[in-house]
């Protein structure tokens, strides 16, 4: 395959899509975007094609991915709240992955979660499995990567953690916090990414970090690391939920979701396997302690405002 082929990665604006638009243009390949923010602010000057994702016209979205030889599919959304969900991205990805293959797209690499499940009671899980599923029957070659939870630049998580560390006296864990974590750097996710989409084998890679935590010793981690240690205590999911929903209200956010909650206490991002990344979260977290947790990253803010540039923490 060709490293000066068409390839379009969706959303390159947003978080993920971004890193990886970054490498392929290293690369000097021809870099197109699909988004629902064909407005908003960036980097890449003219370096890059922007189309509007088409997910009610099948035929403008084939048009879309026309002569691209590699899809880079990111989209997805992290919890159902009013004007998307889980259901609508699953439909909406089902609906792009058949339009790569009517465009003759060769290769799709496929962002999807670590533990995905078609019998799992978490939607999120859930839809991600109905997403491999599809994929694999579709005739089309492909790379899925599984990630658990995702950090640098611009990233929620971490960054949040990291901000309610700085505001708060003490910090609230979900049960005993023993469950496990492996947090990849997104430029890590992206060089394996963008390695995949040179390739042509079907494959299925979990896409995780060199460190793995338990949530009680990721939070202590990142308070050590950033000068701001707190007390952590334990509290009840259902407790943990209400105290994430009101401070959700006051930055105007969804904090958490009881899904994420349920997934995370039940080791979802969490896998048996060899790390796919090179990037230690603590030494991200140490370069960037001065501004790490600064300020509040909101997902909703992300997606009510099209125009502004994603802000890095």
């Amino acid at each position: 395959m060709s490293y000066h082929d068409i390839h379009v990665v969706t959303g390159a604006f947003g978080y993920s899509g971004r890193y990886i638009a970054e490498r392929l243009l290293v690369q000097n390949s021809t870099v197109r975007t699909l988004t629902n923010s064909p407005g908003r602010a960036h980097d890449f000057g003219d370096r890059i094609e922007v189309h509007p994702f088409h997910f009610d016209d099948a035929a403008r979205m084939k048009q879309s991915l026309a002569g691209a030889s590699v899809l880079y599919n990111t989209y997805w959304v992290r919890f159902n709240h009013k004007g998307f969900s889980h259901a609508e991205a699953v439909r909406n990805t089902i609906l792009l992955f058949e339009a790569a293959k009517a465009a003759g797209v060769q290769r799709i690499v496929h962002v999807s979660i670590t533990n995905p499940s078609e019998d799992s009671p978490l939607e999120y899980f859930r839809g991600k499995a109905v997403l491999e599923r599809h994929l694999r029957d579709l005739g089309v070659s492909y790379a899925i990567l599984r990630p658990a939870v995702l950090f640098g630049k611009a990233d929620i998580l971490i960054n949040n953690i990291a901000w309610l560390l700085r505001k708060l006296p003490l910090f609230g864990v979900f049960g005993d916090g023993q469950y496990r974590i492996q947090p990849v750097y997104v430029d890590d996710l992206a060089q394996l990414a963008v390695e995949q989409g040179r390739s042509s084998e079907n494959v299925v890679i979990n896409a995780i970090g060199v460190e793995t935590f338990t949530y009680r010793q990721l939070v202590e981690t990142i308070g050590e690391i950033i000068g701001k240690p707190r007390r952590i205590i334990s509290v009840s999911p259902g407790c943990g939920y209400a105290l994430g929903w009101l401070m959700g209200k006051l930055v105007g956010d969804v904090m958490l979701t009881r899904e994420e909650i349920k997934g995370l206490m039940q080791g979802l991002l969490y896998v048996n396997a060899p790390p796919t990344g090179q990037t230690r979260l603590t030494d991200w977290v140490r370069r960037h302690a001065d501004t790490l947790g600064l300020r509040y990253t909101s997902e909703l803010a992300r997606r009510r405002d099209r125009t502004s540039r994603y802000a890095s923490n």
